[in-house]
C-alpha cells in the first residue's frame, strides 16, 4: 500500500498516460489467423442445418424476398442488414417467390438460397472474434489475453446461434465493435497532441462515424452505442481543455472535428440507407396500410386520381381518420349484437363501395340532381346518408359494446324506407385551422385540405376513433365512437374522394401533395416508433433485463425431427464477464475510499490509471447498452443483451490484464488456458442446442442447471441408436412457456413468430376448459404405457405455486398438508415435459441489483450536486481571468469526494436494507430506520463507540422523520383521491 499523500487539488493537463503500445508483429499475424480460423470453423460448421425456416428467418427472409420484388413492407428497423440479406440473395439467385412466413418451413425442394444468406452473419460472427483480438491489442493488452477473450466470444453459445441465422443480431454486434475497435485506435493517436488533424488522425475518427452510421442502420440499438462514443468524447475534450499544449482555437478545431464525423457523418450514412430503401421499395406491400395516403400515393399504382376540391351538398364521398391509419368510415350490413342492435360503423383500410357517403342539408330540403352545386361551409350542419345501405350516420346515448366508458357514444347506421330521420343524426362540421395549413380551405370544406371534426348536435360528442378493435362480428375492423372527451386527433377526419353529379368539367381539382425524401423519412420514423412502443404484450419467450447477465432463461428459435434449437449462452462466458463488471466496481469504490483518506494510487501510478480508463471506458459501453433497457415496458428478450455482453467481455479481459502486473505472468498465462478450456467444455456441452444437432434425453436433462432453463428434452430419443429410425422434416411437439393439459400425442407445429419482427413464439397451447380452469386429466387422457422410443410423448405433472407464480418444492407442499388455509398455493395440473417450468418471477430485482443502483444512484447525487455547488465556490474564490479553470478545478478535485461519500452511504444502507428486510420478512418502515441506524454506526465506528452510537442514534431519528413525513403524505393524497360514492337514484334507499 502506498503511504498516505496529501491529494492534489488540482491536476496537471499537461500529465499524458503513457500506455504499452503492442507493435505489430509476425507473431500477433500468426495469432489473428489462429483464432480466425477457429472461429471460422465454429461458426461455419453444419451452417445448412437446420434446413427450414428459424425463428425470425420468418420476418428478415421475408423481407429480402420483398426487395426483391421491389414491394413496400414495414419493419421496426433500420434498413441496411435486411438490404444485404435480399443483395447477397439474390447473387445467389433467389427469384423473391419463396415467402419465409412459417418457421419449419421446408428450404431444400424450392431451392432457396439460404445457405448463402446464412453465410453472411456467419462470416460477420468470425469477424466479431477477430476484431476482438485486435482491440484488445490496441489498448495494450498482451496477447495471451487478447487470444483468451477471442476464444471467450468464439464459445459464447448465444452469440454462436444468432450468427448461423438469417438474422440482425450478428451485423449488430459486429459494427458495435467495430466502432469499438475504430475508436480505440482513433484514441490512440488523438493521445499524442502531435498528430492532431493529421491524415491518420482523420482516417480513424472518420471510420469511427462510418461504423457508427452503420450500428444505427441496423438497429436502433446503435443509439446507445453514440451515447456511449458521445460520452467519451466529451471527457477527451474536457481532458483537452487543461492540456497547455492545445491552444483554444486548435480545441476549437478538435470539437469540431469530432462532431463533422460523430454526428454530421453517421446521419449522412444513415438516410443515405434510407434513400436506398425508398428506391427499392416502389410497388405497393402488406407494409403501405400503415402509411398515410401522402405516402401511399407515392408507391406505383397506388397514386390516387385528382378528386373535386370543393364539398357541396349532394357529393358522394369518402371519410379517412387522419391519426390512425384504420382507414375510411365505414358501414354495412352487420349490426351491433348489443347496445342499440343497429347497423355497425366502423373503419375500413381498405376501398369499398361500402366507404361511400352523401351529404345532405339538415332539412333534406336540397336536391343535388335539380341544383347546383352549393359549396359547404365552415359551422353548418349537414347529414351522412350511407350510399349502398341508404341509412343516415346515426349517434345517441348508449355506451359502445367495446369501448364501455361514459364519455363514449355508440355511432351507428339508422333508418328505413320512409322515415325522413331524426335529430341523432345531425352533425356540425367544425374545420380545425391548426391542422388545415391552407386558408381557404378553413372557410370553405375542401377534399383533401380540410381537416375537420364531426360534432353531435344533440350530445356534443364528436365522431372519434382510436386503435381498438372490434371482435369478430365486427371482422376486426376499427372502432368508432362519438366521444365528449377524446383527444381532439382522434376526432379529427378528411374528405379523400369526392364526387357530384352537377360538377363542371373544368371544376377545380385536388391530390396528394407528393412526398419528398424527408417527408417519408420522418412519417417513416414516426411509424416505426410507435408500432416498436406499442410492443407491449407478454410473451412466451420474453425476459426482463435483470435476468440477462445471469441467464434466467433463452428462446426456442426451432424444433423438428427429434432436435432443437434453444438461444442460450456459455454460463461460464457470462459469469465472468459480469464477474469482471462487478470486479472493477468494486475496485473503483475502493479506489475512491483510498483517495477520500489521502492515499495518491492514480498519481503514483500512471499504469494504474492507464488500465482504469480502460476497464472504465468497456464498462461505460457495457451501462448503456444494458441499462436503459430497464426504462422499456416493451417486449425484451436475451439477445437484446449480446451488445452490453460484448462490451463485458472486453471488461474482464482488460481487468484480467492487469493482474499480470500483479501475479507471474506464467499464472496468468495458466490461468488464461484454464479459462478457454472451460469455456469450450461448456460450449460443447451445449452445442446440441445451438447448433440443433442429436442429443439423448439423460443428456439433456442433466445439461439443465438452472429450473428456468426450460427448452425441453421430451423430443430426444434414450439413445442415438434411435435417430436412425427418425424421418427427416417431420414436426416434433416444442415446449411452451406455461403448459397445460393437452391430448396423448398432440402434433404441434414448430412456432410461430411474435408481432413486427419481434421475438419467434412457441406454439400457442389449445385453449382450457371452461371458465378457463385447468382441470384433472380423464383416466381417458392418460399416456398408454406401451410407447414406442422416441415417439413424442406427453407426461402429466402437477406444479404447485405460490400466489406469485414461483414454482413450490413438491415435498415442501407434502408438508403444509395440515395447513388449514391453503389459498395462498395455485395448483396447476398439466402435461407435456416434466421438466418444464413456469415463468420466473421478475417483478422484483434481486438485492445486489438493489444495492449498486442505490450506490450509482447515490453518487451521481453527489458527484452533480458536488459539482453545482463546488464550481460555483471555486468561481467565487479563484482571481479575475482564472474564474473558470478554478471552477473546473475546484470540481475535478471535491466533486468525486462528494459523490463518493454520498455513494459509500446510499451503498451501505442499501446493504443493511435488503438484509433486515431478509431477517424481518416484512416491509414497513422499520426496515429503514434500522438500516438507517446501522449505516450511521458503521460509517463512524472509526471513531469511538460514542461516537458511532450517536451517529446510528441521529441517521435513525432522521430516517424515521422521513418515512414518518411519506406516511404522511400517502395518507393525504389517499384521503384526496377517494372516490365519491354515487348517489342514489330517487326513491332507493342506502343498505
Amino acid at each position: 500500500m502506498a503511504k498516505p499523500k496529501s491529494p492534489k487539488t488540482v491536476a496537471d493537463p499537461a500529465t499524458t498516460v503513457e500506455i504499452r503500445q503492442p507493435t505489430s508483429s509476425l507473431s500477433d499475424f500468426n495469432l489473428l489467423a489462429g483464432v480466425t480460423l477457429v472461429a471460422l470453423a465454429v461458426r461455419l460448421y453444419k451452417l445448412n442445418w437446420p434446413t427450414s425456416v428459424v425463428f425470425d428467418e420468418v420476418h428478415f427472409g421475408g423481407f429480402a424476398s420483398k426487395y426483391i420484388k421491389g414491394q413496400f413492407f414495414m419493419d421496426v428497423h433500420p434498413p441496411l442488414a435486411k438490404m444485404l440479406f435480399a443483395v447477397v440473395s439474390y447473387i445467389a439467385g433467389f427469384d423473391g417467390e419463396f415467402d419465409f412466413k412459417d418457421i419449419g418451413k421446408d428450404y431444400l425442394e424450392p431451392g432457396v438460397p439460404y445457405v448463402a444468406m446464412r453465410l453472411m452473419p456467419a462470416l460477420l460472427g468470425v469477424a466479431l472474434v477477430s476484431l476482438t483480438f485486435l482491440t484488445l491489442r490496441s489498448s495494450g493488452c498482451s496477447q495471451v489475453v487478447a487470444v483468451m477473450a477471442s476464444l471467450l466470444v468464439t464459445s459464447e453459445n448465444g452469440l454462436l446461434t444468432n450468427a448461423r441465422l438469417i438474422l440482425l443480431d450478428s451485423p449488430l454486434i459486429t459494427l458495435t465493435a467495430l466502432t469499438a475497435y475504430a475508436f480505440q485506435k482513433f484514441t490512440i493517436v488523438d493521445e499524442d497532441h502531435r498528430q492532431h488533424l493529421t491524415r491518420k488522425w482523420w482516417l480513424w475518427l472518420a471510420l469511427s462515424g462510418l461504423s457508427l452510421g452503420a450500428t444505427v442502420s441496423v438497429k436502433w440499438v446503435g443509439l446507445f452505442t453514440i451515447a456511449w462514443l458521445g460520452t467519451v468524447t466529451i471527457y477527451q475534450l474536457f481532458t483537452q481543455l487543461g492540456n497547455v499544449h492545445i491552444s483554444l482555437p486548435r480545441l476549437s478545431q478538435l470539437f469540431l472535428a469530432r462532431a463533422l464525423c460523430l454526428l454530421v457523418l453517421p446521419g449522412i450514412f444513415y438516410m443515405g440507407m434510407f434513400a436506398i430503401h425508398f428506391q427499392c421499395l416502389v410497388n405497393p406491400g402488406d407494409g403501405d396500410g400503415f402509411m398515410s395516403s401522402e405516402f401511399q400515393s407515392s408507391l406505383n399504382t397506388k397514386a390516387k386520381e385528382p378528386t373535386l376540391a370543393p364539398v357541396s351538398l349532394g357529393n358522394t364521398i369518402t371519410l379517412k381518420h387522419w391519426n390512425t391509419q384504420g382507414g375510411y368510415l365505414h358501414s354495412h350490413v352487420a349490426v351491433y349484437p348489443g347496445g342499440s342492435k343497429q347497423q355497425q360503423v366502423t373503419l375500413y383500410p381498405h376501398q369499398d363501395a361500402n366507404n361511400e357517403w352523401m351529404l345532405y342539408s339538415e332539412t333534406d330540403e336540397y336536391d343535388p340532381v335539380q341544383s347546383a352545386p352549393v359549396q359547404i361551409q365552415n359551422g353548418q350542419v349537414v347529414k351522412l346518408w350511407h350510399a349502398t345501405t341508404q341509412k343516415r350516420l346515426h349517434s345517441h346515448d348508449v355506451r359502445p359494446i367495446v369501448t364501455e366508458v361514459e364519455w363514449q357514444n355508440e355511432v351507428s347506421a339508422y333508418g328505413f324506407e320512409g322515415f325522413s330521420g331524426d335529430a341523432n343524426d345531425l352533425f356540425r362540421i367544425e374545420i380545425q385551422d391548426e391542422y388545415t395549413p391552407d386558408i381557404a380551405a378553413r372557410h370553405n370544406l375542401t377534399a383533401i385540405s380540410s381537416k375537420f371534426r364531426l360534432i353531435h348536435v344533440m350530445t356534443g360528442a364528436a365522431l372519434f376513433s382510436h386503435k381498438v378493435k372490434l371482435p369478430s362480428w365486427g371482422f376486426e375492423q376499427q372502432e368508432v365512437t362519438a366521444a365528449t372527451q377524446g383527444t381532439i386527433p382522434n376526432s379529427i377526419w378528411y374528405i379523400e374522394s369526392n364526387t357530384h353529379p352537377l360538377a363542371p368539367a373544368d371544376a377545380p381539382r385536388i391530390t396528394y401533395r407528393r412526398l419528398g425524401f424527408f417527408g417519408k423519412f420522418w412519417e417513416l420514423h414516426k411509424v416505426m416508433w410507435t408500432t416498436n412502443a406499442g410492443l407491449v404484450e407478454s410473451h412466451n419467450w420474453d425476459s426482463r433485463p435483470s435476468s440477462w447477465p445471469l441467464l434466467k432463461r433463452g428462446i426456442n428459435f426451432w424444433g423438428a425431427d427429434q432436435r432443437h434449437v434453444y438461444l442460450i449462452g456459455n454460463f461460464l462466458v457470462r459469469g465472468l464477464a459480469t464477474g469482471g463488471i462487478l470486479a472493477y466496481l468494486a475496485l473503483k469504490a475502493l479506489g475512491v475510499l483510498r483517495w477520500q483518506r489521502g492515499f495518491a494510487d492514480y498519481q503514483q501510478s500512471p499504469k494504474l490509471w492507464s488500465y482504469d480508463l480502460r476497464v472504465g471506458t468497456y464498462v461505460l459501453g457495457w451501462a448503456f447498452h444494458y441499462l436503459p433497457f430497464f426504462l422499456m415496458e416493451r417486449q425484451l428478450f436475451l439477445h437484446h443483451y449480446f451488445p452490453a455482453l460484448y462490451f463485458s467481455i472486453l471488461a474482464f479481459a482488460q481487468l484480467f490484464d492487469f493482474s499480470a502486473h500483479i501475479v507471474p505472468r506464467r499464472l496468468v498465462s495458466l490461468v488464461a488456458l484454464v479459462i478457454v478450456a472451460a469455456s469450450a467444455a461448456v460450449f460443447y456441452w451445449y452445442a446440441p442446442v445451438a447448433y440443433g444437432l442429436k442429443w439423448t434425453k439423460s443428456a439433456c436433462e442433466a445439461s439443465r442447471l438452472v429450473k428456468t432453463w426450460d427448452y425441453d428434452c421430451n423430443p430426444y430419443p434414450d439413445s442415438y441408436a434411435e435417430y436412425s429410425q427418425v424421418k427427416l422434416g417431420g414436426p416434433v411437439p416444442t415446449a411452451t412457456a406455461k403448459p397445460v393439459e393437452q391430448a396423448v400425442q398432440p402434433e404441434i407445429p414448430a412456432g410461430n413468430t411474435r408481432d413486427a419482427g419481434k421475438a419467434a413464439q412457441a406454439p400457442p397451447p389449445p385453449p382450457p376448459q371452461a371458465a378457463e380452469q385447468v382441470q384433472e386429466p380423464s383416466e381417458a387422457a392418460k399416456l398408454p404405457e406401451n410407447i414406442p422410443a422416441g415417439s413424442a410423448r406427453t407426461l402429466q405433472s402437477t406444479i404447485y405455486q405460490d400466489e406469485a407464480g414461483n414454482v413450490l418444492d413438491p415435498e415442501a407442499v407434502k408438508k403444509m398438508e395440515n395447513v388449514k388455509d391453503d389459498s395462498y398455493l395455485h395448483k396447476e395440473t398439466t402435461t407435456g415435459s416434466d421438466c418444464r417450468m413456469a415463468h420466473a418471477d421478475h417483478t422484483r430485482d434481486p438485492c445486489p441489483y438493489v444495492i449498486l443502483n442505490d450506490f450509482g444512484g447515490a453518487f451521481a447525487m453527489g458527484a452533480i450536486g458536488g459539482s453545482i455547488w463546488h464550481s460555483i465556490k471555486g468561481y467565487r474564490n479563484s482571481p479575475r481571468g482564472e474564474k473558470l479553470s478554478g471552477a473546473m478545478s475546484a470540481v475535478k478535485a471535491r466533486a468525486p469526494v462528494l459523490g463518493g461519500n454520498f455513494g459509500v452511504w446510499g451503498g451501505l444502507f442499501s446493504t443493511f436494507d435488503c438484509s433486515v428486510k431478509a431477517v424481518r420478512r416484512k416491509e414497513d418502515p422499520w426496515n429503514a430506520i434500522i438500516a438507517g441506524f446501522f449505516t450511521g454506526g458503521s460509517l463512524a465506528v472509526r471513531s469511538g463507540v460514542k461516537a458511532a452510537r450517536n451517529s446510528a442514534i441521529g441517521c435513525a431519528c432522521l430516517l424515521g422523520i422521513f418515512e414518518g413525513v411519506g406516511i404522511m403524505i400517502n395518507r393525504v393524497m389517499a384521503e384526496g383521491n377517494r372516490p365519491v360514492q354515487p348517489q342514489l337514484p330517487e326513491g332507493v334507499a342506502a343498505a
